[in-house]
């Protein structure tokens, strides 16, 4: 069993990972505060001292302790390190991402460091460092406290010796609507909105002091992110998940390429590398070296991938351009369609970036580097995979574009679209948004801003298990969003889009283009989105319109007293209405 410890963002997002794993866990928060859809979670109220906390886990089989509290829950954070040494359990810390240290900030370690030269500050430190800022206002400065707007806090102050005109209360982290000379702030990382403080404070000429971060206890794996702290718990814990995820090529291809230039630069062959993923967490990657490069061995996790345990090389040089480049086993686009035109390396433009941006965290020099990637035995993995179908010549394609694979089984994957329809119907919502994955999700999320983040589901390939889903937990309004490659394919009445399932079908294609007044020549089409630059403008609404018509007949009858949209998604987010 796994305890964690919420109460902040993180904890939100640490329950929304474990909740996919289908089994009970233990959620404890202080209070009862923070409001938290629970599925398969037991939730715990109340602080627990170490002798609760370490009888509570003896007799509840923890196994694995998570601390995905605020970071300056500084008691809570040494407790459950105390009791993880006591009882040898592991234990993870669901740290918050941090900006970097700004230089024009004054960095303080306790109160008392704050500088005195000042008329006025106000402090947006909590309720509970009132008493703590007394010796300021006896050295006469004017001290405002920004706290919640609630009664218990305001009595709190009170009772700290705060008067009435010294209160404030939070609205939007964004605007600073008190006149001081400085600010108080607490290092609370970009969920807890330091960022745009920092920005208000600097657009009113505000001197800003701010406190450090508590050090995170050795005895933790740290994490700051949903897919590091999914990695920490498959290791620490591997029957809790039924199936584990794994790493893209895109994230070997930047693990290794990390490696290749720490050895450049510092002469380092660390056996653990920091990868910046795409949401902007970090996870640390193992990797290995050889003569001139360094390599990464690709993890699939439970993901039936055939370039599971390849090994991914990655070599960086001085020169004169920054350039990505394509070596042994790396195949190259030999059609248009892709991000790249004909003849560049399969080397996605995700991966790209991902590589560019953690080169750019160890060197200014970022700008004269040759990265090389390679994959020994590539082009013989290649012959298995559709890359030959698409164009793609000579070698594998490295991908990825949240830098993490999850784990894939037809059953496991319907099974976790159920489990995720079934938290949205429990978060309240009787509308869900269905869609492919991240890139679609991304462009939703935007169009639907008021719905909360349980009412957006990924159906992968699977769009009519999904709607047989929502008609059996009778959802009153589903919205299907859905790109252009899988639309052609469910136009056509293919409710599974996987490509081990289908292909899409030009002869199809052509007859949709014939009936939206708009044929044109298909012989060299690779990849529907290419339909979005060959079409002419004008036509454009005409044909989804079409396609989303021939959608929704195969659609609706699957859920036939539900309220169904389709959207139609581009590739830039534009999104077509049926």
């Amino acid at each position: 069993m796994i305890l964690v410890f919420g109460g902040a963002t993180e904890g939100r997002k640490a329950v929304a990972e474990l909740e996919e794993a289908g089994q009970p866990f233990y959620y404890s928060t202080k209070t009862d505060m923070q409001d938290v859809t629970l599925h398969h979670g037991i939730p715990l109220q109340g602080a627990m001292d170490q002798e609760a906390m370490t009888t509570f886990c003896q007799k509840h089989d923890i196994r694995l302790l998570i601390d995905a509290a605020h970071p300056f829950a500084l008691m809570l954070h040494e407790t459950v390190a105390a009791v993880a040494a006591k009882l040898h359990l592991p234990a993870i810390r669901y740290e918050r991402i941090f900006p970097p240290r700004d230089a024009d900030i004054t960095w303080i370690d306790n109160y008392q460091d704050i500088p005195h030269d000042i008329h006025t500050l106000l402090a947006t430190t909590g309720v509970q460092s009132i008493s703590k800022l007394k010796w300021l206002e006896d050295e006469g400065v004017k001290v405002f406290y920004r706290i919640l707007d609630r009664e218990s806090s305001i009595n709190l102050a009170h009772e700290q010796g705060a008067s009435d005109d010294q209160l404030c209360f939070y609205t939007d982290s964004r605007v600073i609507d008190i006149d001081a000379d400085a600010i108080l702030l607490k290092e609370s990382g970009l969920t807890g909105g330091f960022q745009e403080k920092v920005d208000a404070a600097k657009q009113k000429g505000m001197r800003i002091f701010v406190l450090r971060r508590p050090k995170t206890p050795s005895v933790f794996h740290s994490v700051n992110g949903p897919h590091g702290l999914r990695l920490a718990v498959e290791k620490l814990l591997p029957d809790f998940f039924p199936l584990h995820s794994g790493l893209t090529t895109g994230t070997c291809a930047t693990a290794a390429a990390v490696a290749a230039m720490i050895r450049l630069t510092k002469g380092e062959t660390p056996a653990e590398v920091p990868v910046l993923l795409p949401n902007g967490e970090t996870i640390t990657v193992f990797v290995g070296y050889a003569d001139g490069y360094a390599y990464c061995i690709k993890e699939a996790g439970d993901d039936p991938d055939v370039t599971n345990g390849i090994e991914v090389r990655a070599s960086v040089e001085e020169s004169d351009v920054f350039e990505i480049k394509g070596g042994e086993g790396v195949g190259r686009f030999t059609l248009p369609g892709f991000d790249y035109p004909p003849g560049e390396p399969a080397i996605n433009k995700a991966p790209r970036e991902m590589i560019r941006q953690n080169l750019e965290q160890l060197s200014t020099v970022i700008c004269q580097l040759s990265i090389t990637i390679s994959v020994p035995n590539g082009e013989e993995i290649a012959r298995r995979t559709f890359n030959p179908r698409l164009g793609i010549e000579g070698g594998i394609s490295i991908i990825g574009v949240s830098g993490i694979v999850e784990p894939f089984s037809e059953e496991a994957f319907i099974s976790s679209i159920r489990k995720c329809m079934e938290v949205a119907k429990a978060s309240g919502t009787d509308h869900v948004v269905i869609n492919s994955g991240a890139k679609s999700e991304r462009f939703l999320k935007d169009h639907y801003p008021h719905l909360p983040s349980q009412a957006f589901v990924q159906y992968g390939n699977y769009i009519g298990e999904t709607l047989k889903i929502a008609n059996e937990l009778e959802f009153r309004q589903v919205t299907l969003g859905v790109m252009l490659g899988k639309a052609v394919k469910l136009a056509a009445g293919n409710l599974d889009t996987h490509s081990k399932k289908t292909v899409m079908d030009k002869t199809f294609i052509a007859s949709m283009l014939e009936e939206a007044g708009c044929p044109i020549d298909l012989t060299n089409l690779t990849l529907a989105r290419e339909l979005w630059e060959r079409i002419s403008p004008e036509k454009i609404e005409d044909f989804c319109r079409i396609i989303l018509q021939l959608c929704m007949q195969h659609c609706q009858p699957l859920v036939p007293h539900t309220e169904l949209t389709l959207l139609l998604i581009d590739d830039d987010g534009t999104i077509h209405p049926q």
